[in-house]
């Protein structure tokens, strides 16, 4: 399980710069750089923001305008299990709305949210690449089409119970 903690003995400021090292000589390094954070940490911390700018010759703000529009980035780790509902429009025009209101009504959470005992955290993306099988949802890595709110309460307690 990734945490925001570095290995034992690294700041992230650390990881972030050697991240950077390894990978600056790309084109467009930065999204690669902030999925290789993310990938060790779990996250991308707020600390690490300003260290990547000053590597990468940006601006906080440039930096943070990318954390911020991609949904796959985040500041605080996901929970142990993760929940995408697949909010595009094959999946709205099937129900995939119903399953965001059953989320909020039966686990209390709205989308982007981590329950505070950090066992679970639910998304929305918009498109799985599964559209023929909507409403479509992915429980941890494992993708499950034809979603209604009775199989999406089995998938979520099957996982937390595990």
């Amino acid at each position: 399980m990734t945490t925001t903690e570095p290995q034992p003995g690294r700041t992230v400021a650390e990881v972030v710069t050697d991240t950077v090292a390894a990978l600056d000589g790309q084109r467009g390094a930065l999204l690669p750089i902030l999925h290789a954070i993310q990938e060790t940490l779990g996250c991308v911390p707020r600390e690490a923001v300003p260290v990547l700018a000053e590597r990468l010759n940006l601006s906080r703000a440039d930096v943070h305008g990318v954390i911020s529009f991609y949904h796959d980035f985040r500041s605080e780790p996901a929970g142990r299990t993760t929940v995408k509902i697949c909010r595009a429009e094959a999946c709205q025009a099937v129900g995939s709305s119903r399953l965001v209101d059953h989320v909020r009504d039966r686990y209390g959470m709205e989308l982007g949210e981590t329950r505070s005992d950090g066992a679970l955290t639910v998304d929305q993306v918009f498109c799985l690449g599964n559209c023929a099988l909507g409403p479509t949802v992915q429980v941890g890595e494992r993708l499950h089409g034809r979603v209604d709110a009775a199989k999406l309460t089995t998938l979520i307690d099957s996982a937390l119970a595990s």
